[in-house]
């Protein structure tokens, strides 16, 4: 269904709030998944990302959860389909079109890196 979510995890703790942000991108079996440290804006450059295990398909549908184990909440915040540029899974390459409100246009993921651009 090539569907893709962007969702705020919030870890709280005594002293502070840890906010990332979880990028997750559908495959067939289960989801594509980096971690963003700030949400990628419409052609202003690059933002390092974290590629992480593989995620669940349940997250695609996910409004909001409180994980457990004091792991924090996340909250759904953009989603969309996506349509395939390309996709080169040995280089950690994968170019996708986004139909988001945050996140519209072209985001190019090139290893610990990615980019979001106008769609030409």
């Amino acid at each position: 269904m090539n569907r893709w979510v962007l969702l705020e995890h919030k870890i709280l703790s005594s002293k502070l709030i840890d906010i990332h942000y979880d990028f997750l991108v559908e495959d067939e079996l289960d989801c594509f998944t980096w971690k963003f440290h700030e949400i990628p804006s419409l052609n202003k450059g690059f933002v390092k990302i974290v590629k992480q295990p593989n995620h669940r398909l349940v997250w695609l549908s996910r409004v909001e959860y409180n994980l457990s184990n004091n792991r924090g909440l996340v909250k759904r915040i953009d989603h969309g389909n996506f349509s395939y540029i390309s996709n080169n899974k040995e280089s950690q390459e994968l170019n996708i079109l986004l139909n988001g409100k945050l996140l519209r246009g072209l985001l190019m993921i090139d290893g610990n890196f990615c980019q979001l651009t106008k769609n030409n």
